[in-house]
């Protein structure tokens, strides 16, 4: 067929078809198992083989399709650029195996290691004695210094029975009344270190129990026991430092702990009542490290050892201020270390003070069985200050105290890398699929 009967618009399209080097297709379903595109960047001046192979076919079937159809050909378009050569492989380096190191630094200061409780060759009467404190660097830091000490827990026993939620009272209903089986109950039962002795009774908008009566009842439960104990006041400070001067002087030489000395009592008073019969003090500020500072100078200035002081800055439960404690543990710690005299003492730690945060005890369904909530409450409290440096630990729930202690027994142990098989981490979490 002559070349003229061919419309134009064939003729045009051919020749589009010579000189194109991109081909779009519109309208067209591939089906494939799988599809590897090459994107090439715009300004690329490499064409890669792929692209030459589907331009020679598109320029082969354009001169076919002009044979048959009696047009000729048109002249030939400008080559494409030759393809680069690959890039060279760039062997992937093997990494380099080597053992970690710790860095290991040395301190300047030491914590003092605080002995509560004195035996018979002491001049006391204490079947044991419990010692806090004595670290030379920060917690745990085993790497470094294998403290001589685990942290401690201390279980609450009252005079006199204060509001306590029913979840804890229910460990103790049948042994209430009966101090030295309450007592016996926290040790050999709930695995505690040691007691507070609470005289709430003493305070005087309870009961206003005279110090010598107050004395008298500690002394009695001495008596049926041999482990040392702490005793806590009231809260008031003009009360409890009558009563902390009796009790002083009926158990003199026992090394027993009182708790606690506050900046509003005549502090130095309180030191040399205490220490003139050999016991220790807490040393009770209120989140405030100045204050902490400020109270352990006034003991130390008026004649109390250093090893015989402890210091409690104050706890915030979780969720009710524990952040702000653990800031303040930690730095009581680091500054002790760093030198500071007055920070060169144990810390102790009321997680019992979880206790306030109503997430602890409020019966609310949708928060789970607070049968649960309130220890776990507790020991998190505890454990986070536990890593901020506390060595000494006043708790509420027994359930809380024993996980705890297990968790400080644990945490101190000098080869742990090599015995943390007997924490099954595996199943702290689990989950049905």
């Amino acid at each position: 067929m002559a070349k003229e009967k061919y419309p134009k618009e064939v003729k045009s399209f051919l020749d589009t078809l010579d000189e194109a080097k991109e081909l779009e297709l519109r309208d067209v379903e591939i089906l494939a198992e799988e599809l590897v595109l090459h994107l090439v960047p715009q300004a690329a001046q490499a064409v890669p083989p792929s692209v030459h192979q589907a331009h020679a076919y598109l320029e082969e079937a354009v001169k076919l399709l002009r044979q048959a159809l009696g047009i000729p050909a048109a002249p030939p378009s400008a080559p494409l650029a030759p393809p680069s050569p690959p890039a060279p492989t760039v062997p992937v380096p093997e990494l380099v195996k080597t053992a970690f190191e710790p860095p290991v630094f040395s301190y300047p200061g030491s914590i003092a290691e605080v002995q509560i409780g004195a035996t018979s060759t002491e001049g006391g009467t204490r079947g044991k004695v419990i010692k806090v404190g004595g670290e030379k660097c920060p917690p745990f830091y085993r790497f470094e210094f294998v403290p001589p000490n685990r942290p401690v827990i201390a279980l609450d026993v009252f005079d006199v029975l204060p509001p306590l939620p029913k979840t804890i009272k229910s460990y103790y209903r049948d042994v209430l009344k009966d101090h030295v089986a309450w007592v016996n109950r926290c040790i050999e039962e709930f695995k505690a270190d040691l007691v507070t002795l609470h005289l709430i009774s003493t305070d005087p908008a309870i009961e206003n129990r005279p110090a010598a009566e107050a004395a008298k009842f500690v002394r009695k439960v001495l008596d049926q026991i041999d482990i040392p104990v702490i005793v806590g006041g009231s809260g008031n400070p003009e009360k409890d430092l009558v009563v902390f001067e009796e009790v002083s002087k009926v158990t003199s030489g026992e090394r027993l702990v009182m708790a606690s000395v506050t900046i509003d009592m005549d502090v130095a008073k309180a030191a040399q009542t205490i220490s003139q019969h050999g016991h220790n003090v807490i040393a009770l500020a209120f989140l405030d490290i100045n204050q902490v500072k400020e109270l352990n100078r006034k003991l130390l200035d008026a004649g109390m050892p250093k090893d015989h002081i402890i210091t409690d800055p104050s706890t915030g439960g979780l969720g009710y201020g524990i952040e702000y404690t653990f800031s303040v543990m930690e730095r009581m710690r680091l500054a002790g270390l760093m030198g500071d005299e007055t920070m060169q003492v144990p810390i102790s730690c009321a997680a019992t003070n979880a206790w306030a945060a109503r997430e602890a005890w409020m019966e609310m369904a949708e928060w789970g069985p607070r049968e649960y909530r309130g220890p776990l409450w507790e020991i998190t409290t505890g454990l986070v200050n536990m890593l901020a440096g506390a060595d000494l630990f006043m708790m509420l729930h027994p359930l809380a105290a024993m996980t705890l202690r297990k968790i400080a027994e644990v945490l101190a142990k000098p080869k742990v890398e090599k015995e943390l098989k007997e924490i099954a981490y595996e199943k702290w979490a689990s989950a049905k699929l």
